[in-house]
């Protein structure tokens, strides 16, 4: 009994394998599939969690965030979702790398007391106001002078390694294309990012972010 047990969860496992390879060799082609799974597993080891989060002190950028929801209807969710804004989230963090934002070379200090916020990239200092609401769940950042005081509100979640915040595409690649003015680079890779939301509605675009 316990050999047919063993047998059995070794074909399941095969096959849960296989049709992930599958799946993920979909969405981005086989050369990409090392890192994407990477990118899946990591995304279902350290599921986002929904509760309020304080922003408070130095976070970096680790990668962007994206999430999606099918044009023809229904959340993308579990393995599947996972695939497929992984994969998109791969393809992003190689357009802005481009551009001069990679993980660790960008970051956010969050100041509760007065609720002042400083981006830091590439050796520029971004300051502005934010402000959470929605018990903690969005989170509004309205830059200053220097940004043609652009304000954006997204979506502020929780995850094992820090926080995502997640934006409507519209207002994230208008931050992206200013951090990309500012950094001297040219929007031709940033322009692209926006190509990745064909297909899908409510495709929003943020960043990931540790603690």
């Amino acid at each position: 009994m316990k050999k047919f047990f063993s047998i059995l969860a070794i074909a399941v496992a095969t096959t849960l394998s296989a049709n992930a390879q599958s799946l993920l060799g979909g969405v981005l082609g086989s050369g990409d599939l090392g890192s994407t799974l990477g990118n899946v597993l990591d995304g279902l080891s350290g599921v986002v969690y929904s509760g309020p989060i304080t922003l408070n002190g130095n976070y970096t950028y680790n990668g962007v965030a994206v999430s999606a929801t099918s044009s023809e209807g229904g959340i993308l969710s579990n393995l599947a979702g996972t695939a497929v804004t992984s994969g998109i989230e791969a393809k992003a963090d190689e357009y802005l790398s481009k551009v001069g934002i990679k993980p660790g070379a960008m970051s956010f200090t969050f100041n509760s007391e007065d609720n002042s916020f400083t981006l830091n990239v590439a050796g520029i200092s971004l300051p502005g106001t934010y402000k959470v609401g929605d018990g903690e769940r969005t989170v509004t950042l309205t830059f200053g002078k220097s940004m043609q005081f652009l304000s954006m509100t997204g979506t502020l979640e929780s995850s094992l390694s820090g926080a995502k915040m997640l934006f409507p595409i519209n207002k994230a690649m208008a931050l992206i294309k200013k951090l990309a003015g500012k950094l001297g680079e040219s929007s031709s890779s940033v322009s692209s990012i926006a190509k990745l939301a064909d297909g899908y509605d409510n495709y929003r675009l943020g960043f990931k972010l540790s603690k």
